[in-house]
């Protein structure tokens, strides 16, 4: 991928789209909030069966390998369509991290399930995975701390800004590796996650721009659509522009991760600039809505919670702008 998708990828995008809007997903959204997870988890093992859970799964273990630039193009549908559960930990960084740690007795178990669908992952890494998201509908439960990586135990848990999102304290249940190369390897996970987590971000601000402007031509005020304003227009125009600014610096971190001295600094900078610009389009879409937007029925908080628990988890904005200027000042 350069700085735009291919034609392929734009197939492959057009595919989960149709897929998920075919899949109910705001049914199956409601149902895991309530804490049954297995509309969700059909969900998920149709993605499986159109590639999305094996993207970053070598194909010795049944994935396909294609990359992080797929991976971004997946994760932006999923956030598009707001798909429940612990996407970029299962999607991403826990399959990344069993392979950098090289154990095929680990990869032979959990790799080939994991393409498949069959399996849902979560972890904890702090400092910025302090908890494990929906560790209740996990299969495998990791934690990453202190350069080791161990099997985790789920204990208490506590709600999220996102009502279908819960998050567990966890502690160690074993060891699975420790040492220079454990920690190289959850700092190549952790980036996947982070590129995922800005992809969904993305995919967030997207749908909550369409909700805005869908509803800016329906909605009439003084004898004509408020889309008819120039004060919305102008609003909107500026969610359209920091959009498609977030765009090239997400597929930039795509093309350098795990791969480039920039790695840290690009994926930093996407998690950032994906994060202001679906923040920005849920404070616009809000605004356009109006009281409306804040009743449960309405639907438009799924994305809204969604981008204020996503900006926050994987690394909060102050410590990817942290993480930037660190590693440009070096």
């Amino acid at each position: 991928m350069r700085l735009v998708p291919t034609a392929e990828q734009d197939r492959f995008a057009a595919v989960l789209h149709d897929l998920l809007s075919a899949a109910d997903v705001p049914a199956a959204a409601e149902r895991w909030a309530q804490g049954d997870t297995a509309p969700g988890r059909a969900v998920w093992s149709r993605l499986a069966e159109a590639g999305v859970a094996g993207l970053v799964v070598p194909e010795r273990w049944g994935g396909t390998q294609a990359g992080p630039a797929d991976l971004v193009i997946a994760a932006e549908e999923l956030g598009h369509h707001a798909v429940p559960g612990p996407l970029a930990e299962t999607l991403a960084a826990v399959p990344a991290l069993l392979v950098a740690l090289g154990d095929d007795r680990l990869c032979d178990k959990w790799l080939p399930e994991l393409a498949a669908g069959r399996v849902v992952g979560t972890l904890a890494a702090p400092p910025w995975l302090p908890y494990a998201a929906d560790a209740h509908a996990a299969d495998l439960v990791l934690l990453a701390e202190d350069g080791a990586v161990r099997p985790a135990r789920t204990g208490a848990a506590h709600a999220s800004m996102d009502h279908t999102r819960r998050l567990f304290e966890v502690s160690p249940g074993g060891a699975l590796a420790c040492g220079p190369d454990a920690a190289a390897a959850v700092t190549r996970a952790l980036d996947l996650g982070v590129l995922a987590a800005a992809a969904q971000l993305l995919g967030a601000g997207c749908a909550l721009l369409e909700a805005a402007v869908a509803h800016a031509r329906t909605r009439v005020q003084f004898g004509r659509p408020i889309g008819r304003f120039q004060a919305v227009q102008h609003r909107l125009a500026d969610v359209a522009v920091g959009l498609e600014f977030a765009r090239p610096l997400l597929y930039a971190a795509a093309v350098t991760v795990g791969s480039a001295d920039t790695a840290a600094r690009d994926v930093s900078a996407a998690k950032v600039a994906c994060g202001t610009a679906a923040h920005q389009a849920a404070r616009a879409a809000l605004q356009v809505h109006g009281a409306i937007g804040y009743t449960r029925e309405h639907g438009l908080g799924r994305w809204l919670t969604k981008v204020r628990v996503l900006t926050l988890a994987w690394g909060t904005p102050a410590q990817h702008r942290a993480r930037v200027m660190a590693e440009l000042t070096r």
